[in-house]
Formats: C-alpha cells, sequence, structure tokens
C-alpha cells in the first residue's frame, strides 16, 4: 500500500511517526519547502508549546472557537494525556508551567522536532522536499498527485496536512476535489492602535478584561502594550473568537479595557469613598491604591485630567466620574491587525461536516484524510493547536493503517 502525506508540519510527520513500518507499504511525506516542521521550530519562542495541561475533555473541546463539536469526540482517542506519554516514551519528558503550557524539560523546541523525525525514520518513512502539490486526481481505488514539477505519484491512501492558508483561492486544489472549505480569515492577531499616547506605554503588562465593544466577546488575563498597540493572551484570545466578527469589520472596531480586571462601579466608588476620607491628604499619584504599574497608573490620571499635586479628598466629582470610567471602561479605537509572532493562525479551512472524527477521513472521498490546521478547528493560545494537530494525526495513522486500539 502506498501512503502520501502532504505537509511536513507538525500534523503531517506525527501522522508518519505513528504508522508502524511494515514491508509491503510506502510511507511519503511530501513538502513544499527545504524544511520540516518549521513552525515546531518556531513555537513557544522557540521552546515549543507542545500541549496544554488540561485533563478535562470537556474543558478541553472549549478552548476552540471553532471544531469542539468534533474535538468532543476526536479528544477521547488521544488526549493531553496521550502526548505527554507518547513524548515520555520516547525519552522526552514535559514540564508544565503556571499557566498550564506544556514545554519539554530542555526548552527546546528542536527536542520535539529530532523525537518525531526519529520515529518517522525508525518506520523508515521517506520524506521528499521541493515537492509542491499542484493537484490530486481521485480514481477508483487510489488518488494520482500532480505536483509542480511535473511529477505525479500514486498513493492508495493520502493525509492533507499542509496547514492553514490564508486565502480561499490556496484551497482550490482541495476544493476541486470536491471538497467543501470554510473561507479562511486571520486568528491570533494583536490590535493595532496607531499613534495613540498608551503606546508610549510600550512594554508594560496587567491583567485586564477585555470586551469588543457591539459584540458578545469578553476576555480576562494579561495585556501587553506595545509599540503598535495591544498584544498578550487576552487580546490574542479575543481576536480568535472574534476571528469571523473582527473581519466583517476589516478590523476597525472599538475596545473596552477594565484595568482592574472585574471590579464593578459600586465596588469602585466605595473604594474610592475609603480614600477621600482616610486618605484624603494624599496626592493621587503617590497614593495608587489599585496595584496599577506606577506608569500605567499616572496615565490614566493624565487621561482622566487629574492634574499633578491632587489630593484624594480635593478630587472633584467630574474627575472622580471620569477616573472611574476609564478604570473600568477605557476605550480605544482599533484600526488594523498585526500577526503575533509565530502564533499566527487560521480560522476556516476544510469542512468539519465533511469528515469522519472517528477515523479524520473525508466523507465524499474515502481514503483520503485530513489532519492539523487545515481543517476548520483552530484553538486559542497555549498549545491547543498543536494537541489538536495531534490528536487528528494520531487518529489518521490509525485509520489508514486499519490499526485495532488496545
Amino acid at each position: 500500500m502506498k501512503i502520501a502525506i502532504i505537509g511536513a508540519g507538525a500534523a503531517g510527520c506525527f501522522t508518519a511517526a505513528n504508522i508502524p513500518y511494515r514491508e509491503e507499504n510506502e510511507v511519503v511525506v511530501f513538502e513544499k519547502t527545504g524544511k520540516a516542521m518549521q513552525k515546531v521550530k518556531v513555537s513557544g519562542g522557540g521552546r515549543c508549546n507542545v500541549t496544554h495541561a488540561c485533563f478535562d475533555l470537556q474543558e478541553l473541546a472549549e478552548k476552540y472557537p471553532r471544531g469542539k463539536q468534533l474535538l468532543r469526540k476526536t479528544f477521547h482517542r488521544f488526549s493531553p494525556a496521550d502526548t505527554i506519554s507518547w513524548f515520555e516514551k520516547r525519552g522526552v519528558k514535559l514540564k508544565t508551567e503556571a499557566d498550564g503550557r506544556m514545554f519539554p524539560l530542555t526548552d527546546d523546541s528542536q527536542t520535539i522536532i529530532d523525537c518525531i523525525w526519529k520515529a518517522m525514520m525508525q518506520q523508515k518513512v521517506q520524506v521528499r522536499f521541493h515537492k509542491s502539490l499542484t493537484r490530486i486526481e481521485p480514481q477508483e481505488q487510489s488518488f494520482v498527485l500532480h505536483f509542480a514539477d511535473k511529477t505525479t505519484y500514486s498513493a492508495d491512501k493520502v493525509l492533507i496536512s499542509t496547514g492553514g492558508f490564508p486565502k480561499k483561492e490556496q484551497y482550490d486544489w482541495i476544493e476541486q476535489l470536491p471538497q467543501a472549505i470554510e473561507t479562511p480569515v486571520p486568528s491570533l492577531f494583536t490590535f493595532n492602535i496607531p499613534k495613540h499616547p498608551v503606546t508610549e506605554l510600550m512594554g508594560l503588562s496587567a491583567e485586564v478584561t477585555v470586551k469588543i465593544q457591539g459584540t458578545k466577546f469578553k476576555e480576562q488575563g494579561p495585556l501587553l502594550i506595545t509599540h503598535w498597540g495591544f498584544s498578550g493572551p487576552v487580546v490574542l484570545r479575543c481576536s480568535a473568537w472574534a476571528a469571523r466578527a473582527l473581519h466583517e469589520k476589516d478590523y476597525q472596531f472599538g475596545i473596552s479595557i477594565n484595568w482592574l480586571k472585574e471590579l464593578s462601579d459600586a465596588d469602585l466608588k466605595e473604594q474610592i469613598s475609603f480614600l477621600r476620607r482616610e486618605e484624603g491628604r494624599q496626592l493621587l499619584q503617590h497614593k495608587n491604591p489599585f496595584g496599577l504599574a506606577r506608569r500605567l497608573w499616572e496615565y490614566l490620571l493624565e487621561r482622566s485630567s487629574i492634574p499633578d499635586g491632587t489630593r484624594w479628598g480635593d478630587l472633584p466629582a467630574a474627575q472622580q466620574n471620569k477616573l472611574i470610567e476609564n478604570l473600568l471602561r477605557d476605550t480605544y479605537d482599533v484600526k488594523g491587525k498585526t500577526t503575533f509572532k509565530e502564533e499566527f493562525v487560521t480560522c476556516g479551512g476544510v469542512a468539519l461536516k465533511d469528515l469522519d472524527p472517528q477515523t479524520m477521513e473525508s466523507r465524499r472521498h474515502p481514503g483520503l484524510y485530513f489532519a492539523g490546521e487545515v481543517t476548520d478547528a483552530d484553538g486559542i493560545t497555549g498549545g491547543f493547536n498543536f494537541q489538536n494537530a495531534w490528536t487528528g494525526a494520531w487518529i489518521a495513522a490509525q485509520s489508514i493503517t486499519n490499526i485495532v486500539e488496545p
């Protein structure tokens, strides 16, 4: 049996690593570039955020803005615990950080690449670089693959694991099979706020709540101020959940920031009343009772038109109300997006309704499989997208070789 895997990324290589060697089989991975697992290499700042320590599978599926219905089924087959076990059995131990992200003990993504590559070589997998697929021609019992260099390859089974594409036309060769495609739009991006004074605080981070105005989307977590606007986990999560809504707005939208996480108006007014009563002689710029970074506090005072030298006891009602508004509902107009390092992913891809979650096989074309980001399943940042890749790849490998699970 000839097995072709299109794309030497995380999903493609992990599938190949899990197809046991059989003399009668030929497993070939085709990669359009000259390197394998490039996204694995750069992920997590070069440390590779392998998975996330979330072992409640229902809770895990909720980390995916798209694909949760399929993933609720697939994670029962290969979960984060299985990922940890798979690597540990091959000599790679993972560690869990405070936020749940998991990395190799070496803090080096090359450890993960080497582990998967070694498993592939043990299974005698062939890898052919600089092979750009242009067309898949379904036959009665097989598929003919057409490449840009005019060569062809006939395969009995094919796995497509190319990763996501930013433009719909890049999926044409899949759509022509036919196979339904959900229009791709960006996910996991940062918010641009050109030339806004807040960008002078670049490098500063805070625990906040961000709400996208005019929508239901709201997230809490660390926000990072950059020289172009806002980044950090809370912004990336907002961009993931609201990916399609923000695309429709052409990335021109308003956000509201609660710099005090979820503190309510009533609680904040009570705190300020206490300060006016008990700390009235203290200067506002010297008495910062909310644990905010000094530069951020001074910025918010200036934004609230509160001059230096103002005491808590002398704070006029109008400025107090403005300060409350800026602490709890500080608004900004976002004008555009920026890719966040290597974390950029695509929302969209192969429609999940056409995939069998038990096998990752196309319901339209028996013998054709999909895994990883090429499908319309994507997670928030934190190792969730890699877990989706490992899960889909492992299931596809079992199905392709008709392995009976123990």
